[in-house]
């Protein structure tokens, strides 16, 4: 009894200039939990045959505080803690999403952490935001190759050891720069930052966008560059541009993108086009999203000759010749059933052609060939914001 009465009074101790200490900072705790139950359609089976796939998860879930204190003149400290909630199965990882500290005033902000880079920005943009960019839904799928780690080839993962300036928007102009270093440190649930030899590699990643929002236009162009992480000598780049109209009850988006990726044979690139639609529906969004990936080129081997291996002549479902295309649909609807709570349903279709190895983002399909499977999915979803 008398170890308990200590430990409360060792707690209440700290706890109250905590307390006054968080007052002072302004501090915010958030959060959400965006549960879909989802349904992949006509994947392979353990017998052989193809049927449908059910799963239940949870999409970007995650529980936050962040803060602000005045130093004066303008300036303020800032600081966020965002961790990763896994409501479909209980449990979470503390500081796995947007998590840094910084330093914010008239001449823009600066911040040190865990965070995505500034072409993930540029997603607002085109991508389906009714629906969060998130689940199977989302529109970071083929482009970006969003699935892959940094290690294998994304551009949609978030960024440890990063550094970060954003500038102040001025006259509807702004832009952000962003390094990540890929040095010997490990995160949480087997996330991976880095190793000794990506350390001696000098790997990083160097990330820059520029962004034009003012009225009814919103536009952004961005590049990317993965710089020796997945292997000494082996150099990747996105670059994304993509702009947008609201013309009030409908908003119109496009979206261009050039991956590009050094192999063992040589190089391989690809272009990828899409053009999107939201229609307001009372208090309602529609979201239709129509897009290709186009043919891989380049200097690597034909993926579809005598000795090409995927490994020397493509990166996921990028590949270098014929049949490494693949087209994608979507269309979704979302409702909010009050300020606080969202519900959705829509439709993911990616039709990868014989070559193409394309997958979902969010929650990706297990077990489907290594290309030339054809990808489609539905989505029921429900999300509190707290």
């Amino acid at each position: 009894m008398k170890r308990k009465l200590v430990a409360v009074a060792i707690a209440s101790a700290f706890a109250l200039p905590l307390a006054a200490q968080a007052q002072t900072a302004n501090v915010t705790l958030y959060g959400r939990l965006n549960m879909t139950a989802e349904v992949l359609m006509n994947l392979p089976q353990s017998d052989g045959t193809k049927g449908n796939f059910y799963q239940v998860s949870s999409n970007s879930s995650r529980l936050g505080v962040r803060g602000t204190e005045s130093l004066g003149g303008g300036l303020n400290a800032i600081f966020q803690i965002e961790s990763n909630v896994s409501a479909d199965t209980g449990g979470g990882l503390l500081g796995t999403r947007e998590t840094f500290a910084g330093l914010q005033g008239g001449w823009g902000t600066f911040k040190i952490g865990n965070f995505l880079a500034p072409n993930d920005d540029l997603h607002p943009i085109f991508g389906n935001v009714p629906t969060l960019t998130t689940s199977i839904l989302s529109t970071a799928s083929v482009w970006s190759q969003g699935l892959l780690a940094k290690s294998a080839g994304g551009f949609d993962a978030r960024l440890g050891n990063s550094v970060r300036y954003d500038s102040p928007r001025v006259n509807g102009v702004s832009f952000s720069t962003q390094i990540s270093q890929f040095d010997a440190s490990a995160g949480q649930g087997g996330v991976s930052y880095g190793s000794i030899t990506t350390q001696r590699d000098h790997a990083y990643v160097w990330g820059t966008a520029g962004y034009y929002n003012n009225g009814p236009i919103q536009a952004g162009v961005g590049y990317e560059a993965n710089n020796n992480v997945r292997g000494d000598g082996l150099d990747d780049y996105d670059l994304t541009a993509t702009g947008a109209y609201n013309f009030g009850v409908f908003r119109l988006a496009g979206v261009w993108e050039r991956l590009k990726y050094d192999v063992p044979s040589g190089d391989v690139h690809r272009d990828y086009f899409g053009l999107a639609g939201t229609i307001n529906v009372g208090p309602g969004s529609i979201y239709l999203y129509g897009a290709k990936a186009f043919d891989g080129k380049g200097s690597a081997c034909d993926i579809n000759t005598i000795g090409c291996t995927r490994a020397a002549g493509a990166v996921g479902g990028v590949a270098k010749g014929d049949n490494t295309a693949a087209p994608e649909y979507e269309i979704s609807y979302s409702y909010p059933l009050s300020k606080r709570t969202l519900t959705y349903v829509g439709y993911h279709y990616i039709g990868n052609e014989s070559q193409a190895a394309y997958n979902y983002n969010i929650n990706a399909a297990q077990g489907v060939p290594a290309a030339g499977f054809k990808l489609k999915g539905l989505a029921v979803g429900l999300v509190v914001f707290f």
